[in-house]
């Protein structure tokens, strides 16, 4: 740990239950490893309280425009987004400064009575507001009902307490975040569902010009390579294809010991049909580096740099194979 600081670090984070629980996990993990202070600032964004559906919004970059317009602002020095919620264009006079360790990436179903996706009954009512979700569900189970829900966590749960509905779908990452991983009946594999790209990865943005010490130290102190690069390959997909964050589209990367494996997959929004590709690349090792020298030591920019060329190779070839005619890409 480092020594007191007189600098308190000001964390922006939305002000939903998810949101304050994650950026304080990275506020006290900050503090923790290196003694800076910490401070949360919790910022409303127009996502938290519209009622309409996701899509509608514009997809989930709802999430991230507030908290940005904070930051750069200089009403705080960091901000915590779900990494899967922000949009994947560059944003003038931003950076991600840091991506923690990846929380679980799997999506999990919460069900009635302990049923799983195969033991729900014929015409059981299931809720999710993904689309990608929507379209895994009825590609697995076309005799479900399909139900577009928003709200937060406990409000998505509390459909099925009451009975209104059998069944959500809903990110493990959340459910373990705010301790209700009690109410999952089943966890899917993400070999066969892949999930948001970069799903259970946090993002820490910063502003481009802000190198102070007390935010180089905390940035260091958090940043986990293998979840970045991880994230960084999945999260290529979706600007390859030009594809929002709503898109029916899963991803699921592997960063190994030198290499990167990535699976991606696009759905038809009715779940009549799906393509699924994987690619791989390895890390290339910077120059004069000894041959010896394994992934944990190898420089994150080369790590995420062939994660991302990963990502962009896997994409096109998806497009090569008629991705586009499956789901409604804005790439041409």
């Amino acid at each position: 740990m480092g020594g007191p600081s007189a600098v308190t670090l000001l964390v922006g984070t939305r002000g939903s239950a998810l949101a304050l629980a994650q950026a304080g996990d990275i506020a006290r993990e900050i503090t923790e490893r290196t003694g800076v202070p910490t401070e949360l600032v919790p910022v409303t964004t127009h996502g938290d309280v519209s009622r309409e559906s996701l899509s509608s919004l514009g997809g989930t970059g709802v999430f991230a425009s507030a908290l940005r317009e904070f930051l750069l602002a200089g009403k705080c020095d960091l901000v915590v987004h779900s990494m899967k919620d922000l949009p994947t264009a560059p944003y003038t006079g931003l950076r991600i400064g840091a991506v923690p360790i990846r929380a679980d990436a799997r999506d999990a179903l919460c069900a009635r009575d302990g049923l799983t996706l195969e033991t729900l009954p014929d015409g059981a009512r299931v809720g999710t507001g993904s689309p990608r979700r929507a379209a895994q569900l009825a590609a697995r189970r076309p005799d479900l009902v399909i139900v577009d829900i928003r709200g937060n966590v406990d409000t998505r749960l509390n459909f099925v307490s009451s009975g209104e509905l059998d069944a959500v779908v809903l990110a493990a990452a959340g459910l373990g975040r705010l301790g209700r991983t009690e109410r999952i009946t089943e966890y899917f594999d993400l070999e066969s569902w892949p999930t948001a790209p970069a799903q259970g990865a946090l993002a820490i943005e910063v502003r481009d010009e802000d190198h102070s010490d007390a935010l180089a130290r905390a940035l260091a102190a958090i940043q986990d390579d293998a979840s970045h690069a991880a994230a960084a390959a999945e999260r290529s997909i979706l600007y390859r294809l030009e594809a929002g964050c709503a898109a029916p589209i899963g991803a699921h990367a592997i960063v190994g010991q030198g290499n990167v494996t990535l699976l991606g997959a696009v759905y038809a929004p009715d779940g009549s049909d799906s393509l699924a590709l994987t690619g791989s690349g390895d890390v290339v090792t910077p120059a004069g580096a000894p041959e010896t020298e394994d992934f944990v030591s190898l420089s994150s920019a080369s790590i995420i740099e062939t994660a991302e060329e990963v990502g962009r190779a896997l994409a096109d070839e998806l497009l090569a194979r008629g991705a586009a005619a499956l789901a409604p890409l804005k790439h041409n």
